[in-house]
């Protein structure tokens, strides 16, 4: 079936002169699973979750997975007709039209801008921690130098091939993998044995449900939404799909394949963190706001307890989630570079933004202005404000529910005219993925009113009275539309809808080996 937008011919997609080829199902699955960062992201927002629904947050764990699962069928039943890399910008704009897909393509840059923000003070923070220098990891001065340091050092594994940073990946998931493992197996066997903290609680099936005593819409939604930044990065493992062996099948499996991984992993640690620690507001509890950003880490020298062995596992738990943050940049880095490559392929970005090295095949220009534009956002929160930069995981919670639904929506009317074919296109290439639009779009529109009223939808600043949550999350999304307006009268025919072909190779300046430019 061919897709393309209404009014719009639409042509081949532009051989954007990357390694075909370089990854099978297994590296697909380890990009799509590190790219989420689960030490980090349950790090980073465990505590909060645990805040706005108590010992309800297993539930969300689960809760949340359903959309996210909705969503990787999206783009595997869209990656089986249209393997991109632009992947939710392709899509859209063949769906919805050009404004739209440039809004979507926005989406996926506008959230990977913010939460490298995040990921460059934990990895600045942790990287000294690690080393035993924790007058430094207070420091915001040397903090930011070393944040900065790890974004331009991720930023060159990435230049310098996607086969190198597959090898990275392998290492620093294995670490976490087993660090989670390792603290989960402890934590729950200390609480069996009756020696967990002083908050303990044996595990109970009620915390697997949903809705319970004290859990309201508001506090809902809003888990919701920091779970989904949670799970958020699996579609990275699409979004390399023309680099990847069997590129029609193999990157949507390993999409689905992830998501399944990732909610076994987000449940039990949830639940091992939750029996252990409880979820109080005080001493070791989830739900303190003096470790709501650390929680795992905070936890380790209580979990592990004293001794040489115990100090020994504490540090590797610091350095399990310095590794996660690490894998997460590399992968945050891989997708948001291929993104702006095809829009660039397709003339909605200046055509350098489409250059690509000849010897790593990379998107090298594009690699390098994300690293920028990401050293400018982090240093930007830093000095403006450190609530900001705690609510920039939030408002990118809330750009990913943007761009995860418009995914959804785009499966759903890209295949409307086959869904009466038979019953799997009805529900995997229709059903399925609009209730996960729906899903999400419903957390979206909930999150920006409980910002904008009285709720303060968990921010940590508020702007004229607004959240911060939703000062930087919409914000985003307004500054993409700005842009967008500005550059259309710089690509008339792409805009006007009238064409989605993209350029010549020759137009492209992709930079060849035969020219010798680097």
């Amino acid at each position: 079936m061919t897709l393309s937008p209404p009014g719009t011919a639409l042509r081949a997609v532009p051989d954007k002169q990357l390694r075909p080829g370089a990854l099978g199902l297994a590296a697909s699955t380890v990009i799509g699973v590190a790219s989420t960062a689960p030490a980090y992201s349950l790090a980073a927002t465990i505590g909060g979750v645990v805040a706005a629904v108590g010992l309800h947050a297993p539930a969300i764990m689960l809760v949340a997975f359903l959309p996210m699962l909705a969503i990787a069928v999206a783009y595997r039943e869209l990656n089986a007709t249209d393997p991109d890399c632009g992947t939710t910008f392709t899509w859209a704009a063949r769906a919805f039209g050009p404004r739209t897909g440039w809004l979507g393509g926005w989406g996926v840059i506008a959230s990977d801008v913010l939460v490298m923000a995040n990921l460059a003070a934990i990895s600045g923070q942790y990287g000294f921690q690690l080393i035993g220098a924790r007058g430094l990891a207070g420091s915001t001065g040397w903090t930011s130098l070393a944040g900065v340091a790890w974004i331009v050092a991720m930023a060159v594994v990435c230049y310098r091939g996607i086969e190198v940073s597959t090898r990275v990946q392998y290492v620093l998931l294995l670490i976490e993998v087993v660090m989670l493992a390792l603290f989960s197996v402890v934590a729950l066997v200390r609480v069996a044995t009756g020696h967990g903290g002083a908050g303990s609680i044996h595990p109970q099936w009620s915390w697997l449900a949903p809705w319970g005593h004290g859990v309201g819409l508001s506090g809902f939604t809003t888990a919701v939404l920091l779970a989904t930044f949670i799970y958020w990065g699996w579609d990275t493992a699409v979004s390399v799909n023309e680099e990847t062996r069997d590129s029609t099948r193999t990157p949507g499996r390993a999409a689905v394949l992830s998501t399944l991984l990732l909610v076994l992993t987000f449940t039990v640690v949830t639940v091992a963190a939750q029996a252990f620690a409880g979820v109080g507001t005080t001493g070791d509890g989830l739900a303190n706001p003096g470790h709501a950003d650390d929680v795992l880490s905070s936890l380790g020298a209580a979990v592990f307890g004293g001794g040489a062995t115990g100090a020994v596992l504490t540090k590797l738990l610091v350095a399990m989630v310095l590794s996660s943050a690490a894998a997460s940049t590399l992968t945050t880095i891989m997708p948001t570079a291929r993104t702006t490559l095809a829009m660039a392929s397709y003339r909605a970005l200046p055509r350098p933004f489409a250059r690509v090295h000849p010897r790593f095949q990379t998107p090298g220009v594009s690699t390098l202005a994300f690293a920028v534009a990401s050293v400018a956002c982090y240093v930007g929160f830093t000095a403006w404000s450190s609530d900001v930069l705690a609510d920039s995981v939030s408002a990118t919670a809330l750009l990913i529910a943007f761009y995860y639904g418009l995914t959804g929506f785009a499966c759903a009317w890209h295949y409307r005219a086959a869904l009466r074919r038979s019953p799997r296109a009805l529900l995997l290439q229709g059903v399925v993925p609009a209730l996960g639009g729906l899903a999400l779009l419903f957390a979206f529109v909930q999150s920006v009113i409980d910002g904008v009223g009285t709720g303060d939808n968990g921010s940590s600043s508020r702007v004229f009275g607004v959240g911060g949550i939703v000062v930087v999350g919409v914000g985003s999304l307004l500054l993409g539309g700005l842009l967008m307006l500005l550059w259309q009268w710089r690509a008339p025919e792409f805009f006007r809808g009238r064409t989605f072909a993209p350029v010549d190779a020759t137009e492209l300046d992709v930079t060849g080996a035969a020219d010798g430019r680097a």
